[in-house]
């Protein structure tokens, strides 16, 4: 019988680094609500007006829930600006200048609602201090 051991070493939160990039597209888009969704019989669930709303809905909970998770686990260990995200990278080429102009936001754990983060400058910022905190890791792991 072999003997496995488990490192129980407290995990320091502030050496993760993850860069989150959403394929799809801003999820407050207003297309469902309860009032309308509330006389949807059987089929409107499956097809509703060209839209998939069930397909959808599971969709965007597991982005929202995956989100909501690594969201609590860097604010836990107070290392927010080690998890940048960048929401909808649909027509990439088109909106990439806008996306790396706009202002850092992240989601509100609150609202579940994306908002802009205070002092954290924009996306472009976010993504080259990221890089340098890569570079600087990786220079860490050849050194040793």
């Amino acid at each position: 019988m072999a003997m496995e051991f488990i490192d129980t070493t407290p995990m320091n939160g502030q050496k993760m680094l993850v860069l989150s990039l959403g394929t799809g597209t801003a999820k407050d888009k207003g297309r469902y609500n309860a009032a309308t969704a509330s006389k949807w019989g059987l089929l409107d669930w499956v097809f509703n007006d060209g839209a998939t709303p069930l397909i959808d809905i599971f969709q965007d909970a597991s982005s929202d829930l995956v989100d909501y998770h690594v969201t609590t686990v860097f604010k836990a260990f107070h290392s927010e600006k080690n998890y940048p995200r960048i929401q909808n990278l649909q027509n990439l080429v088109q909106i990439g200048e806008k996306l790396l102009n706009k202002r850092v936001s992240r989601v509100n754990l609150e609202t579940g609602k994306f908002v802009e983060v205070v002092d954290a400058g924009t996306n472009r910022e976010a993504l080259t201090g990221f890089a340098e905190l890569l570079s600087a890791e990786k220079k860490l792991k050849v050194a040793n």
